[in-house]
């Protein structure tokens, strides 16, 4: 049972898993046409009992998942458990509070597991280097942010400054919304500068935003390229002790726990 549920390299753990995909597919689905008026007017019945039978189904597998891992506890704390704990119980909770169900829209996530069913290896490795760029790279995005919020607070206090409330700049707040509003090219148009100065400051400000951009592209790519050259194992195995995933391709054991990977 835990090969079926947690692995993909047999044929049973794929066939359950495409059926779970399929599945999840079919409850959003259902979720979303139950959200048109006029569909749910007609077919409301034919949607509840459906999402029923497959939150029940769902919540069949979630129970199979725990009593089929000797640490149960590792499951229902990791990302793929909670995921799968808060796709099920949203039809419950409708029960009590009216509308809660649409939030089983959550299952969207668990389709994740597609990766594992169709071995694209490749794109599991890739988010994981992206991952761990991400990661590596924090402090230097966070001192970039901090600079960039220094920049805005400053270039709002100009434009405050030069504006005032005629051009819609009523206070420090508003010029700095604007800034960063203009810095992101995002220019919502619901404040602009009408003076000769002000509009000069905005282009600037503009061009310097293109420039902004492109800087944490950069450190996250430099990052990225360090984690490129490492092996992409494409194995499913997963502990059945621990649940750790992405073993060596000839791992015996377990990398975190030392438990036998069979």
């Amino acid at each position: 049972m835990y090969k079926i549920i947690y692995e993909a390299d047999s044929g049973p753990g794929k066939l359950f898993d495409i059926i779970l995909l399929l599945a999840i597919i079919a409850s959003i689905a259902l979720v979303m046409l139950e959200s048109i008026k006029g569909l749910d007017a007609e077919y409301h019945s034919f949607f509840n009992i459906s999402e029923w039978i497959i939150t029940i189904l769902f919540s069949i597998e979630y129970i199979l998942r725990i009593v089929s891992v000797k640490r149960p506890r590792k499951y229902i704390l990791s990302f793929y458990g909670i995921i799968d704990l808060l796709s099920t119980i949203p039809k419950y909770i409708s029960l009590i509070f009216g509308g809660a169900h649409a939030l089983v829209a959550l299952r969207a996530l668990r389709l994740l597991r597609v990766f594992r069913i169709l071995k694209l290896a490749r794109y599991i490795g890739a988010t994981d280097n992206l991952s761990k760029a991400l990661k590596a790279s924090r402090f230097k995005i966070l001192v970039f942010i901090t600079a960039v919020l220094v920049i805005c607070i400053i270039i709002g206090t100009v434009m405050y400054l030069i504006e005032g409330d005629a051009s819609g700049f009523t206070s420090i707040p508003r010029g700095v919304y604007w800034a960063i509003v203009t810095l992101t090219t995002v220019g919502y148009g619901d404040i602009a500068p009408q003076t000769g100065l002000g509009q000069f400051l905005a282009s600037m400000v503009m061009i310097l935003g293109y420039g902004i951009i492109a800087i944490p592209t950069g450190i996250v790519t430099a990052e990225f390229t360090k984690q490129s050259n490492q092996k992409i194992h494409t194995n499913t195995n997963t502990c059945p002790n621990c649940l750790k995933e992405y073993h060596n391709d000839d791992a015996k054991f377990c990398y975190e726990c030392g438990h036998e990977i069979k």
